[in-house]
């Protein structure tokens, strides 16, 4: 297939490999964070300003529960970067409409409903150990409508790929 040469997919697989690194980066100062809360004593509590002393009895299990849901935020994201960066080569390559870029959205939709679920928890983590950064952000309806787009775009490339199929079928 014919190459396509855009501006927009020149920027983007770098872009896109340094939002991979550096999201591996935020992985691994999550991790240290995690190990830290076991070793430093009112870690990271005390750096956040609760007084050991009158925080609420959760605070330190709900920020260890927090930074295992960032890790899995982070897993998310990975995911998400791993598959655009697949996508965004097979339409430089000419090719955008085949069945493997129609999972490949499939998958990026999951993962961000899986993003958003995780959004809703750490609301709820926030309220329920009365973290107060952690208050309700309220509903959005906007992340909702971006992950239904995802699974009808995912919809849209895998009957456009199954036609092709069966068109250079047919010829």
């Amino acid at each position: 297939m014919t190459r396509i040469p855009t501006h927009a997919l020149t920027l983007a697989r770098p872009a896109i490999q340094v939002l991979t690194v550096l999201n591996l980066l935020y992985g691994c100062a999550i991790l240290a964070f995690f190990i830290a809360s076991w070793v430093v004593p009112d870690w990271p509590a005390k750096p956040l300003g609760y007084d050991p002393a009158t925080m609420h009895d959760y605070v330190p299990m709900g920020l260890r529960t927090l930074q295992l849901m960032g890790l899995v935020l982070v897993g998310l994201v990975h995911l998400i970067l791993r598959r655009l960066l697949a996508i965004v080569d097979s339409v430089r390559d000419g090719d955008p409409f085949v069945v493997a870029n129609a999972r490949r959205l499939q998958t990026i939709a999951w993962c961000l409903l899986g993003i958003e679920l995780l959004r809703l928890a750490v609301t709820g983590i926030g309220a329920a150990v009365s973290i107060k950064s952690l208050g309700s952000n309220g509903f959005s309806l906007g992340p909702w409508l971006a992950i239904l787009l995802l699974f009808v775009l995912a919809g849209v490339f895998m009957r456009g790929a199954r036609m092709r199929a069966d068109l250079e079928g047919t010829v």
